[in-house]
């Protein structure tokens, strides 16, 4: 016997009802970003490695998915190179393509090949999937969408208020209770110059980042691992700990770090930025151990948490005011958000807050009864269809048993049959699938019945 197909782990097929839900998460994102103002774009699966490598931190590049050159990849590789074992420099080698980790290095490397095209500011929004070779888990894919909006060429704070409008809009319309978590990398920078560790800013933001995932304890053991001083880790520990309103937080931030010029401008940006957004219907807080692992990031750093399903973040982002410099095009400020369409997707099945219309695809099946019916039937579904009424028709003259258990496995909420009465009253048979209630309609009626049913 074959051997029964398998697909990779950390990857998911999705049938026709999935497709539905997910397709209403895009669409609902999608128009939330037309609102503001964005306009989409696409990039390609794969980037040359030389576009992606370096921008994720040393974390991150250990997650790329790598591409084997084409053709005969061993050329030029000699049985020395393959015994040694020299892992990195051989994918050096054979790999000249990855597929792409996120959707905003991709973007920064668009805007600086068409910047001759593109009028500044531009706001584009972009859906697609990404690929990270991570360990799968619960809430963590191998393949997973993001559904991305970016604002470059400007470094107006109005940008990041916008950006957790749309937030804020977003899960308004999904129903889904949110906390939008805030903090800002000059904070950071602040906070490591504050505890006299300012060159250890990467390896303190990565381990305090993990503080949700792995508790306190295993964040300070990852400092001292990182070389970080004992005092300094003391020094961590208050602030890692603040508690209180964004304003309490904000007034002691002040005070301990009122000898950093970096911190006290990150401050500025923060508090900026939340007076701005008093009429959100999203939860809004200051978190200072939100520090985004992601090297790139300059500024406001975001991260929206799910309040009544556990699962990591849905919806992450921030500033970032150097990425493009990596690829020629210096002193270009940009800020994104990314939300995460498959952690949404989860969060919206757990909670069961799909609209009723998202999980039915046909509204209608007529029945077939042979060649008359079906020509009788046609123009009827023709006129259906053109108002918008999902409508099909069983492709088989088959037992009615059949058609209707057809009706049921795929929750059809109405049946018509056109039998030789029915076409002699030029009328058809609707049936209410769930009550069992039968009406004889002219088309016209029937238009209506369904359209009130909608």
């Amino acid at each position: 016997m074959a051997q029964k197909p398998s697909i990779p782990k950390g990857t998911r097929d999705f049938g026709p009802q999935e497709m539905s839900r997910r397709n209403y998460i895009f669409n609902t994102i999608r128009e939330v970003y037309s609102l503001y103002g964005f306009q989409q774009i696409e990039t390609p699966a794969m980037e040359n490695l030389s576009t992606l490598m370096g921008k994720y931190g040393e974390e991150g590049d250990k997650l790329l998915f790598k591409i084997l050159n084409s053709g005969d990849f061993l050329r030029g590789i000699s049985a020395d190179d393959l015994s040694a074992g020299a892992t990195g420099h051989l994918a050096a080698q054979l790999c000249e393509k990855g597929l792409r980790y996120d959707l905003t290095v991709p973007f920064a490397r668009y805007v600086v090949q068409h910047r001759d095209e593109l009028a500044l500011p531009f706001r584009r929004y972009q859906i697609q999937p990404v690929w990270r070779a991570d360990r799968p888990q619960k809430g963590r894919y191998r393949e997973f969408y993001q559904c991305d909006a970016d604002v470059v060429g400007s470094d107006s704070l109005l940008c990041e208020v916008e950006l957790m409008q749309i937030i804020d809009e977003v899960f308004r319309r999904f129903g889904i209770r949110v906390c939008i978590k805030i903090n800002n990398r000059k904070i950071l920078s602040g906070i490591a110059e504050m505890i006299g560790e300012a060159d250890k800013i990467v390896d303190i933001t990565v381990a305090i980042d993990k503080l949700d995932k792995i508790g306190l304890e295993a964040v300070n053991e990852e400092l001292r691992q990182d070389g970080i001083g004992e005092e300094a880790i003391r020094k961590l520990q208050p602030i890692i700990n603040l508690s209180g309103t964004n304003d309490e937080k904000i007034a002691t931030m002040r005070q301990a770090l009122a000898g950093s010029e970096v911190g006290q401008k990150g401050i500025d940006e923060v508090e900026y930025v939340l007076s701005k957004l008093s009429a959100l219907n999203s939860q809004l807080e200051l978190d200072l151990t939100l520090a985004r692992g992601l090297n790139y990031y300059t500024g406001c750093i975001f991260e929206v948490k799910a309040l009544d399903v556990e699962i990591g973040s849905i919806t992450g982002g921030g500033r970032y005011d150097n990425l493009t410099g990596i690829f020629g095009m210096p002193g270009l400020s940009g800020v994104g958000i990314s939300f995460g369409a498959d952690r949404i997707y989860d969060v919206l099945n757990q909670l069961d807050l799909y609209p009723e219309a998202v999980t039915t695809a046909t509204q209608v099946l007529f029945i077939n009864f042979g060649e008359k019916e079906t020509a009788y039937s046609l123009p009827i579904i023709g006129m259906l269809r053109a108002q918008g009424i999902r409508s099909e028709i069983y492709p088989d003259a088959g037992k009615m048993k059949k058609q209707m258990q057809y009706a049921n496995q795929k929750a059809v909420p109405y049946v018509v049959m056109t039998g030789e009465t029915e076409m002699a009253a030029g009328k058809v048979m609707l049936k209410n699938m769930q009550t069992g209630e039968q009406q004889l309609l002219s088309p016209e009626e029937l238009l209506q019945a369904l359209t009130a049913n909608r």
